[in-house]
């Protein structure tokens, strides 16, 4: 198992289990694809109450180098707490991951919702972005914007991406803080969280913004590009 994949299943398992969800189907989609004799991953979906929807995307391709793990754990739509989302990939010999908590409601207009969340990150944010052999990832300022200002987004080195699971526990033990405690009465912001949310969505996984979806759809097919994508912007859980 590659460390990539390794890390995406442990986390996985640790949201599973600590937030007591459901998997849906086994797995809820098998991804095929033309370069592939066999099945190149799977959709992976479960439900829950207070984490209400996870989807964990995996492809392997050794044809073309790739060993991609994508999670993202979804609070329900009205919630303020952040989702949660790590990817971790091994392509040809370089690493990759991003991590972030994907904040709920404007961060510049909600400093006591950013305070009550993020600030307690900021010393192993710090931290990581020192790790040796980490480069900086190849976003856009549009796919920056539209998640926190604490995402750690980097390429790396092998023995880089083995250091990478002190901000990841950090970051998820962190996470299972706001969902099982919530935030303070005056910290909670204003407005429609669940419009906020099916926005913010909408536009994180449009292929307009996020590139790798051009690549997705090259392995598995425009269809069920979509197909995934619907997934992931739907604030139900699917059955």
């Amino acid at each position: 198992m590659s460390l990539p994949q390794q890390l995406s299943l442990n986390t996985l398992e640790k949201i599973r289990t600590r937030c007591n969800m459901t998997e849906i189907g086994a797995p809820y989609i098998s991804l095929s694809s033309p370069m592939s004799t066999v099945p190149v991953g799977a959709l992976r979906l479960f439900r829950g109450e207070k984490v209400r929807k996870m989807v964990y995307i995996g492809l392997i391709v050794p044809p073309i180098g790739l060993d991609s793990h994508m999670i993202f754990a979804f609070t329900a739509p009205e919630s303020p707490i952040p989702h949660f989302t790590l990817d971790s990939v091994l392509a040809g010999p370089h690493f990759a991951f991003h991590l972030d908590l994907i904040p709920r409601a404007d961060l510049g207009a909600n400093l006591a919702y950013m305070n009550a969340i993020f600030d307690a990150l900021t010393p192993i944010f710090e931290r990581s972005r020192q790790i040796e052999g980490l480069t900086p990832a190849q976003l856009t300022p549009k796919q920056y914007a539209l998640m926190s200002p604490w995402m750690l987004a980097y390429r790396a080195n092998e023995s880089a991406f083995e250091r990478i699971q002190e901000p990841v526990n950090a970051y998820l033990e962190h996470w299972f803080y706001l969902v099982d405690h919530g935030l303070p009465v005056e910290a909670l912001p204003a407005g429609d969280l669940a419009e906020r949310d099916r926005l913010n969505r909408a536009a994180i996984f449009n292929p307009s913004v996020d590139k790798v979806w051009a690549q997705v759809e090259r392995l598995v097919g425009a269809e069920m590009g979509a197909r995934m994508r619907s997934i992931l912007c739907n604030q139900g859980v699917e059955e």
